[in-house]
């Protein structure tokens, strides 16, 4: 399948691993790249550039197509050396990087002057034009389904991707609800141009994460998402939890008097616990609502086959179909 978006970044198929803390490493980010998706490393799991370089090299030793990097740039006190970290992925050879959190202004120049292409997380359509605005090549529209950060406009894709396609020139992804072949044909019927799926690869076999998390996600439902964080406008959309439970009842009672300070021992160094070490009560982790469509655990290759098969199938038998129908309905009438 051929969209501006596999032009854009020289794949197969218009699918994107949307980069994950503790999930990005190069054994998923790979097996995505090799079934003619792009795989994402997360810069910011490695804790300093250099181990980013060594992951880097890893993944290029497991696949020989394109692959990209996701840097966040996080409103902390104490930023990462994100100028050190850009230079190992322009050291490195990647020709993708996903740009998240803030604006990513002011680094763009580095990337752009080897041929870096930009593609930078939204969740809302005044957000995507300022990232075309500033030199973005393409954006991903994360519409309210999302795991992770949702924003605070609260608007779901069947209304997000639509105004996303009006309003925009460059290319967009799909984010938020992405999970199989019904998925990417309602993407792109909505003016998405592919779509980037975070929480349907967290089940799959290569996903470099413990069994536990696999095994919760099958068992969830798509009920079983809560909001966090809505009080202090940093909103997260997580799988539901005791820790999450608790989370909850501490902003409930703090209200406007709530800090990030009340809730660290909910919030604060929890991935390693879930990702590598299968604590899935121990706080609050990004989950999509798209949970509630996760019923296997398949390879990735097996995963985007079947996306892509699904999809062929809607195009060109069942919508073919409605289109047959209705030609044949109009030249019963007209010889009637």
């Amino acid at each position: 399948m051929r969209t501006r978006i596999t032009e854009l970044l020289g794949i197969r198929r218009p699918i994107v691993q949307g980069g994950m803390h503790y999930v990005g490493l190069a054994e998923l980010a790979s097996a995505v790249s090799n079934a003619g998706g792009l795989g994402i490393l997360t810069a910011l799991t490695q804790r300093t550039p250099e181990l980013l370089a060594a992951e880097i090299d890893r993944c290029k030793a497991m696949t020989d197509q394109p692959f990209g990097v996701n840097l966040t740039f996080l409103p902390t006190f104490t930023a990462p050396p994100y100028a050190e970290y850009i230079q190992a992925i322009i050291e490195g050879g990647v020709k993708v990087v996903e740009t998240a959190g803030r604006s990513p202004e002011a680094h763009l120049p580095a990337l752009k002057a080897v041929g870096v292409k930009v593609i930078h997380k939204c969740t809302s359509v005044r957000h995507a034009l300022k990232a075309e605005r500033i030199g973005c090549d393409a954006v991903s529209v994360d519409g309210f389904e999302c795991g992770g950060h949702p924003g605070e406009d609260d608007i779901p894709n069947m209304i997000l991707l639509p105004a996303a396609a009006a309003a925009l020139k460059i290319p967009f992804l799909a984010s938020g609800g992405m999970a199989d072949g019904r998925s990417l044909v309602a993407a792109l019927a909505l003016g998405a141009d592919g779509m980037a799926m975070g929480t349907r690869f967290l089940a799959t076999q290569e996903a470099p994460v413990h069994e536990n998390v696999k095994q919760a996600l099958i068992r969830a439902t798509e009920l079983d998402t809560r909001l966090v964080m809505r009080p202090l406008r940093n909103t997260e959309r997580v799988l539901n939890n005791a820790a999450v439970t608790s989370l909850l009842e501490i902003e409930r009672q703090r209200g406007d008097q709530l800090t990030i300070n009340d809730i660290l021992d909910q919030v604060a160094g929890i991935y390693p616990r879930v990702m590598r070490d299968g604590e899935t009560e121990a706080g609050a982790w990004s989950c999509g609502m798209v949970a509630g469509l996760i019923t296997d655990i398949p390879s990735v290759q097996g995963l985007l086959d079947r996306i892509m098969e699904q999809a062929s199938q809607i195009i060109h038998e069942r919508l073919a179909g409605f289109t047959r129908l209705e030609t044949s309905a109009g030249q019963a009438a007209a010889l009637a």
